[in-house]
């Protein structure tokens, strides 16, 4: 009985970390999350080989939707942006005061379009300012049940490479191509005028002269999302992370089912 308990009362510990609103409180609440499991296998077999082997058992979870859903992925090789309604705001919480800074800091509204990628609808609202030679935007994503915003800042410098600050909540499921660099900030950082902020600091650390940073064109900013999604597409289809699957469309290869588990992994450990 007294081995029960301290299972319960690890697991009840490890949910009441994971509800903190702090980072570190989270990821404590994962570590407890995983010796609990360690103490139920433990005091189960006896052995401690056992109970290490159960507490693993957490990192090969993802293989079950991997192998189920994701395997059978068939994703379109050009997609394309369509005007469209924004959905429900009250999904998204963060999204109205999102574009309201972008509007305070001196963005004009571009569009709003979106696409859908196997059964995910991604919805942009564009913003630019020709001064900060930038372009904003909030995404909001549906799929299914799950619903979430980020914001991310772009700027593109004379020679085509792009620079971006985004609070992206998981680890990236395609890998990045080589003209694209990301700045990644913590999403709970959802306050616009910080996100700038962590971006001008970003170009600076990276030795960016804002004199060099092209001035975006509002008409081509969904012709350039077009392109860049394409051009990460190749980039993939090289790195064998992808596969063609014929008539237009790709799936993830088996190196990319691997690729996509040990970023499974990372979004596991980092837990925003």
């Amino acid at each position: 009985m007294r081995e029960t308990l301290i299972v319960i009362g690890l697991f009840v510990m490890a949910m009441a970390l994971r509800s903190s609103r702090k980072n570190l409180g989270r990821k404590l609440g994962a570590l407890v999350f995983l010796f609990a499991t360690f103490s139920f296998f433990y005091f189960i077999s006896g052995n401690v080989f056992a109970g290490i082997a159960g507490a693993c058992l957490w990192f090969f979870l993802p293989w079950i939707e991997l192998l189920t859903h994701v395997r059978r992925l068939r994703m379109p090789l050009n997609n394309r942006l369509r005007h469209k309604e924004l959905p429900n705001p009250s999904f998204f919480p963060n999204a109205i005061e999102a574009a309201a800074g972008m509007e305070e800091a001196g963005f004009e509204h571009v569009s709003d379009c979106g696409w859908q990628w196997s059964g995910m609808q991604q919805h942009f609202r564009l913003f630019w300012h020709p001064e900060e030679r930038a372009i904003a935007s909030v995404c909001l994503c549906e799929q299914e049940e799950v619903a979430f915003a980020f914001i991310s800042v772009t700027s593109t410098d004379s020679s085509g490479r792009t620079w971006r600050t985004t609070n992206f909540p998981f680890a990236p499921t395609l890998r990045c191509s080589p003209s694209l660099k990301w700045n990644r900030v913590p999403c709970e950082r959802s306050c616009f005028h910080e996100i700038l902020d962590d971006h001008q600091k970003f170009l600076s650390r990276m030795k960016i002269n804002p004199a060099d940073l092209r001035v975006p064109n509002p008409e081509e900013i969904e012709g350039n999302i077009e392109s860049e999604m394409r051009s990460q597409v190749d980039h993939n289809l090289k790195s064998g992370i992808i596969q063609l699957s014929g008539d237009g469309h790709f799936q993830y290869s088996r190196r990319g089912l691997l690729f996509l588990w040990c970023q499974f992994i990372k979004d596991m450990i980092r837990l925003c």
